[in-house]
């Protein structure tokens, strides 16, 4: 899920009764629920190591223990800089402060949850993630909530704003101010999460009984991926594998409408080629195919890269030497979100993750790129 997701779910779990426990719960669960995506910094060595390291081994049950213990430790650091200050600009005439104190096994358990929480939500959409890797690196994916979902942002941010908002109108009033406000819209809001997944959930699998009931494909279905749309959780893209082709569908729970056009929803398979072999065997392809469920290899010749990638040209050879493309793409991501409708025609120039590779005489590797960045 995107990071405001995370964070929103930290505050909420923080809120929901553990910050009265210790104090800094709801810090460190902000924290630790976003912590786990610090494998992002992988990015710097390129988009390739990127789409390898990303939902790790900080996104296992293996790394979500040693994230949480990082970020308690970050709060001893703040705590302990925070007692410095205090005694540095210590008033003897002053009263002293009452702090709540800090309990570290409560403080651990709220930074757990939270980290574990980063994994529920991740592997509830289309991209997935490797919850028991190094072990058993297979990619798992509930795929049934879209990466950016705003029903969900609005359910946890009232969450945040209304007992703040709450607070505010109270103390203009000169009403009572009430500690750890705020624990019944956090409990709500979680719980709502829950439903909203057990609805869609539902929905995904009403979308799947009418793509099985409904013959689009004219051969037989090897698999078939539902993939979401944000916001409507009647609204299903399917995409359909048989032996020669993929078919695409967009399904209508609400409806029961099936719309497929046997004429632009079809995606034959590409042919393998020599040059698309090798790719496979290229950093790139190792990575792409490991993580890419629905992985298309094509070969689509001497063509560049599209858009601009800076730093990597179509390769410059003398006569007899060729080069070609290959385009790397999967088509769980290959489908319009917030833009037209079918008949609009408007498809964006190249899928979301998408890799290429430039193949020189079959063999040698001219340059990898994602997503419009080099790998070196």
């Amino acid at each position: 899920m995107d990071p405001l997701t995370h964070f929103l779910t930290g505050a909420c779990i923080g809120r929901a009764g553990l910050n009265r426990k210790t104090a800094y719960a709801t810090l460190v669960a902000v924290l630790a629920a976003e912590a786990p995506d610090v494998d992002i910094a992988w990015s710097f060595a390129g988009p390739v190591e990127e789409l390898k390291h990303h939902r790790g081994i900080t996104h296992s049950f293996l790394g979500a223990p040693v994230v949480a213990a990082a970020m308690v430790g970050l709060i001893w650091l703040v705590d302990r800089g925070l007692a410095e200050w205090r005694h540095r600009r210590a008033d003897v005439k002053a009263p002293p402060v009452s702090r709540q104190p800090i309990h570290w096994g409560w403080l651990y358990l709220t930074a757990l949850i939270a980290a574990l929480s980063h994994l529920l939500l991740d592997w509830t959409n289309t991209y997935g993630l490797r919850p028991f890797y190094p072990f058993n690196p297979r990619w798992y994916a509930g795929g049934f909530v879209y990466i950016v979902e705003p029903v969900i942002w609005a359910l946890l941010g009232s969450a945040i704003v209304i007992p703040a908002l709450v607070a505010l109108i109270g103390g203009e009033i000169g009403a009572r101010r009430v500690p750890f406000r705020g624990r019944g819209w956090a409990i709500f809001a979680l719980t709502g999460i829950v439903v909203i997944w057990g609805w869609r959930w539902a929905e995904q699998g009403r979308a799947r009984m009418l793509i099985d009931n409904g013959q689009i494909a004219t051969a037989p279905m090897k698999r078939v991926a539902l993939n979401p749309y944000p916001v409507n959780p009647f609204r299903w893209h399917a995409v359909l594998e048989t032996d020669g082709y993929f078919q695409t569908a967009e399904v209508d729970t609400l409806s029961g409408e099936i719309l497929s056009d046997p004429a632009e929803d079809l995606i034959f398979k590409p042919p393998a080629t020599t040059a698309s072999e090798a790719a496979k065997r290229t950093f790139l392809g190792h990575v792409y195919l490991d993580w890419g469920a629905w992985a298309v290899v094509r070969d689509v010749g001497p063509e560049p890269i599209p858009g601009r990638v800076q730093g990597l040209d179509p390769p410059r050879l003398p006569p007899g030497r060729r080069w070609t493309t290959i385009e790397f793409s999967d088509l769980r991501f290959g489908y319009p979100i917030f833009w037209g409708d079918r008949s609009s025609g408007a498809r964006p120039a190249a899928p979301p993750l998408s890799g290429w590779v430039y193949i020189v005489d079959n063999r040698d590797d001219g340059g990898e790129a994602m997503n419009g960045w080099v790998q070196k």
